[in-house]
């Protein structure tokens, strides 16, 4: 019997990818599991958009550059979802879930839809289910599919492997070329971008010209594509277009079909490793687990001894 999430979000109902996703999200065993033959049911209808993931460091105004960039597309005329990834609490779990607010004239435009998301505790700067959420907003007829992470640092690696193109936003005067290279994530940015150009356009410009110096040392001399580096001004809207013709030229010149498949296989190697950790901590004697901590706190163990003596049975 098919879903009855299925073919309003086919139609591209808001309603419907908003319940679909909240669906997806969820961790009950039969919302799991329902939600597992929804995405089977429209998977044929996904894949066709472009995803761009974009990171930075907290303040470098990545809300305000997604909404410069997700207005300019629509008014063009696509059909556009953000997918915002907002930190969780280490101590309550709970998230603020601001970015629709930092994105007002996006929030209502028809052409766009906005979700955001909690981290809650996955590393990475996306959520447990982000992988899922591209699916379900590419079945319900958006053609651009921007992933914004966390923003937290150089943990912002999986969003890399989830979409075609990574933009990497930096600030003038974040730092000199030794330390954009220091930079672990620079070695996946497909696109670097030197936001609020406007504020200090000669920083701007000597920032972009640092790390264009750096992506040239971090890329192979074979690579299909040769990472760029642009400024912009999401508050002025320069360098937006710019942005996207990157964007465009990228789509063109690289594989996205074996880059797809290639991170198709490293989701399925994720979620057995899930999986299997689940398993075994199903399996898990508890009163031995609690005495190893125990003897792990109290310095008679060292960590790797107590992990060593539960998985030796």
């Amino acid at each position: 019997m098919a879903h009855p999430l299925a073919a309003p979000l086919l139609s591209g109902s808001r309603r419907a990818l908003a319940r679909a996703i909240t669906l997806s999200e969820s961790t009950r065993a039969d919302h799991e599991a329902e939600a597992q033959q929804l995405l089977a049911e429209v998977a044929p209808h996904a894949g066709q958009s472009i995803r761009v993931g974009l990171t930075g460091v907290p303040g470098v105004g990545k809300s305000t550059f997604i909404e410069a960039l997700g207005i300019h597309l629509a008014d063009a005329g696509h059909k556009v979802a953000v997918l915002a990834v907002d930190p969780s609490s280490a101590r309550t779990g709970g998230s603020i879930m601001g970015d629709k607010t930092r994105m007002p004239q996006l929030t209502v435009h028809p052409g766009a839809y906005i979700r955001p998301s909690p981290a809650s505790g996955n590393l990475g700067g996306v959520a447990r289910r982000t992988r899922e959420a591209i699916a379900l907003c590419e079945a319900a007829g958006y053609d651009v599919v921007l992933v914004e992470t966390v923003g937290v640092g150089q943990s912002e690696t999986q969003v890399a492997a989830m979409t075609d193109l990574f933009v990497l936003l930096t600030l003038p005067n974040a730092g000199d070329e030794l330390q954009g290279i220091k930079r672990g994530i620079m070695e996946l940015a497909d696109l670097c971008v030197v936001n609020k150009a406007d504020s200090d356009l000669k920083s701007a410009i000597r920032a972009q010209t640092e790390l264009r110096a750096a992506l040239n040392l971090l890329t192979p001399h074979d690579a299909p594509w040769r990472p760029r580096s642009l400024r912009a001004s999401a508050l002025t809207g320069e360098g937006v277009p710019e942005v996207w013709d990157v964007v465009l030229e990228y789509v063109q010149e690289v594989d996205l079909e074996t880059r797809r498949r290639t991170q198709t296989a490293q989701w399925f190697d994720e979620l057995l490793r899930e999986a299997a950790w689940r398993l075994f901590r199903n399996g898990l004697d508890g009163h031995k687990l609690r005495e190893l901590r125990a003897d792990v706190e109290a310095g008679r163990l060292t960590a790797i001894q107590g992990v060593a003596a539960l998985t030796a049975g």
